[in-house]
């Protein structure tokens, strides 16, 4: 029985409670917050949208774990902007002012029996409740998992009880396998493995790097371009992006539409180009609001 119930102002507005936190490495925390109405319906692939407080922005993460226990959602977050500081800045027992969702269309796992999932960064946060989805209903799971440098490893422990195989990799040979997310997935397909399906999350360019990689073997590939949301609404346009379907270029958006999408079809390309439109008023903001916390 769900015993915890979400906070309301003396404006009778509801608010989310954080029930636990956790920093995952310098640049990642985790969250569990209490909403039970979505820890009852979100599936793997589905995200939130929430705000800080009642002048924030509107932002979406993606649902890592759901307790139905306790009614706690998990959230996976880095902090690279002014939102993100201002939530990391939240401690346990603390409220944020909105957390609305699941949205977006879940991931597909029917009639999968095999699968690789690929997650790089932070993205392994989403890529891992995925994982533990096929696993629990079944599927035999590889995992490759990637980051920099082991400082930044996160979610090795969930990855190893949802996997079948699991391979780390890091860039510069601190943790795991020396080099990226591709040199053992070139090494299976090489040798003749086959999947039903390989889902990749992570930052753009490496999914299109995965993409490229199992294009000659024929396999499915699922990509998640929840990288590239913003608004989570679809208002704002600025996850829109373009598949090349059948001869044609379609517009999608990733928040509505998605954001699982055929690798095959997602112009990267277009993708990254449009991620780096907001890379500098982002900074900005991220600057504003450290020294608003540092002068406070």
């Amino acid at each position: 029985m769900i015993q915890n119930k979400p906070k309301k102002t003396d404006r009778e507005t509801v608010m989310y409670k954080i029930l636990r936190k956790k920093n995952l490495n310098p640049t990642v925390t985790q969250m569990e917050i209490e909403a039970p109405l979505v820890a009852a319906k979100a599936k793997p692939g589905q995200f939130i949208i929430l705000r800080v407080d009642e002048n924030g922005e509107r932002i979406p993460l993606t649902v890592a774990g759901c307790n139905t226990e306790d009614g706690s959602v998990k959230i996976i977050f880095q902090i690279v902007g002014a939102t993100t500081e201002k939530l990391n800045h939240k401690n346990e027992g603390e409220y944020i002012q909105d957390f609305v969702g699941p949205l977006g269309v879940p991931t597909h796992t029917e009639g999968i029996k095999k699968v690789c999932i690929i997650g790089g960064g932070v993205g392994c946060a989403i890529a891992m409740p995925v994982a533990q989805e096929f696993h629990r209903l079944g599927a035999e799971v590889t995992s490759i998992i990637g980051f920099r440098n082991k400082d930044l490893l996160i979610c090795e422990d969930e990855f190893r009880e949802a996997s079948n195989r699991l391979v780390v990799m890091s860039d510069d040979g601190s943790y795991g396998r020396h080099g990226n997310v591709t040199v053992p997935l070139k090494e299976m397909l090489e040798s003749g493995e086959k999947f039903d399906m390989i889902i990749t999350i992570g930052p753009v360019i490496m999914m299109k790097f995965v993409v490229a990689t199992a294009k000659p073997y024929g396999i499915p590939v699922t990509v998640s371009m929840n990288p590239i949301m913003i608004d989570g609404t679809g208002m704002c346009g600025g996850c829109r992006l373009t598949l090349n379907q059948d001869g044609k270029r379609v517009t999608k958006f990733a928040c509505v539409d998605g954001p699982d999408f055929n690798g095959y079809e997602v112009d990267f390309d277009e993708a990254m180009s449009r991620g780096r439109m907001y890379f500098d008023f982002e900074r900005h903001a991220h600057e504003e609001t450290c020294n608003l916390f540092k002068n406070a």
